[in-house]
């Protein structure tokens, strides 16, 4: 083994993964028809179970690169250096990818020179990581020396914003415009606290988003020291189960608000983005599932043959793995709903829609794993590919 590695990482790293195709293989049963669509109220119900219990797998990435990061280390130019080689490089790959494989490539790359591909929008986490990377040299002094009560006030403040979307929402009634950090189109977003339509950076702007959990990462790495099995329980399960409900429920809540009960329901995309509100990764929901999910993930630290043979290839290819999935989750996807049907047609009946969401993940993880690593293999070439 490595000398100092942190086997729990590999473990978070893996994890991690597998949550992210399990959202993205629940995605095709809420989205569809004009851009938002459920067929049955089942399918609502086990979208809501299946996205929410993965929902956290963005924030476990930006917790564990925010725990192996800060303090940093070296120079801010070796830091940039070490990240932009490490980063940079497989995404540009992939990027060029996915402009030829889907829609039309020339508008495709007109259209990167302002953001990402919109047929591949897993690739915008890649832009959001970045941004922390621009941040981590401002905060890494501070990182270094913050105190246990200091760094609690401010990861307090922090989980106040994540309860922002769902304020907003129970506000309602302004104008259509973009506010906050997420950065949703939604016209039940409401003005906040300084925030106005010349002015989007409120009061809690610079401490909201995705820094939240390069905080929390900080905090786990500093303060939170080895706990028994019964203590850990004791926290995780409560927390995650809270986190659970709130973003499951408001889910639903929503669904059915917009379906009165009648099925299936369809609209324009924004309505799916409505229905998100409490799956955002800014949202109180999910950042109890993350907590639970970091307590438990701590926890595992198996240095065994199968960690040694398995996970670790696995978890240094990851970022290759997220990168590259949905070009087969795709077809995985499209051809699992041909074979077992969808709604109430399915063969399985209630059950196709859980099932071909947890085998989609499933195959699309054990080709996307075997590609990454084999491919990681090659002499120079492969961790320029996958990272």
């Amino acid at each position: 083994m490595e000398k100092n590695r942190e086997i729990w990482l590999d473990w978070l790293r893996v994890t991690a993964c597998f949550l992210v195709m399990l959202t993205h293989s629940t995605e095709p049963f809420y989205l569809g028809g004009e851009g938002s669509l459920i067929l049955t109220h089942s399918d609502a119900v086990w979208t809501s179970i299946m996205d929410v219990l993965s929902r956290a797998a963005v924030a476990l990435f930006v917790i564990a690169s925010s725990y192996l990061q800060l303090p940093l280390r070296y120079s801010t130019g070796e830091f940039f250096r070490k990240r932009a080689s490490r980063i940079l490089p497989p995404f540009l790959i992939w990027t060029i990818v996915y402009a030829f494989a889907f829609g039309e490539p020339v508008q495709n790359f007109r259209d990167l020179l302002w953001n990402f591909n919109y047929a591949a929008g897993h690739l915008w986490f890649v832009y959001m990581l970045v941004g922390l990377y621009l941040a981590m040299p401002l905060i890494s002094p501070w990182a270094e020396r913050v105190g246990k009560r200091e760094l609690q006030v401010y990861l307090g403040i922090w989980l106040f914003t994540t309860m922002i979307p769902l304020i907003r929402d129970w506000l309602g009634g302004a104008a259509p415009v973009i506010y906050g950090p997420s950065g949703i189109p939604n016209p039940a977003k409401y003005p906040l606290w300084g925030e106005a339509s010349w002015n989007t950076y409120g009061l809690f702007y610079y401490v909201s988003g995705m820094l939240g959990y390069a905080l929390m990462g900080l905090y786990f790495k500093k303060f939170v020291g080895e706990m028994t099995w019964k203590k850990t329980l004791a926290i995780a399960f409560p927390v995650f189960s809270a986190g659970f409900a709130i973003s499951v429920f408001g889910f639903l809540r929503r669904v059915g608000a917009d379906s009165g009960g009648v099925f299936p329901v369809e609209g324009p995309v924004g309505l799916a983005a409505i229905w998100e509100t409490t799956w955002l990764n800014d949202s109180i929901g999910v950042a109890l599932m993350a907590i639970g999910w970091i307590l438990i993930l701590r926890k595992i630290n198996f240095d065994n043959r199968f960690y040694r043979k398995v996970v670790q290839p696995v978890s240094k290819a990851s970022y290759g793995m997220y990168l590259s999935h949905m070009l087969v989750l795709g077809l995985i996807s499209a051809w699992l709903r041909d074979a077992l049907r969808l709604g109430g047609e399915g063969v399985l009946g209630l059950w196709t829609t859980p099932v071909q969401i947890v085998a989609t993940a499933l195959i699309s993880y054990v080709i996307v794993a075997t590609a990454c690593v084999l491919i990681r293999k090659i002499p120079r070439l492969g961790k320029v590919i996958v990272g």
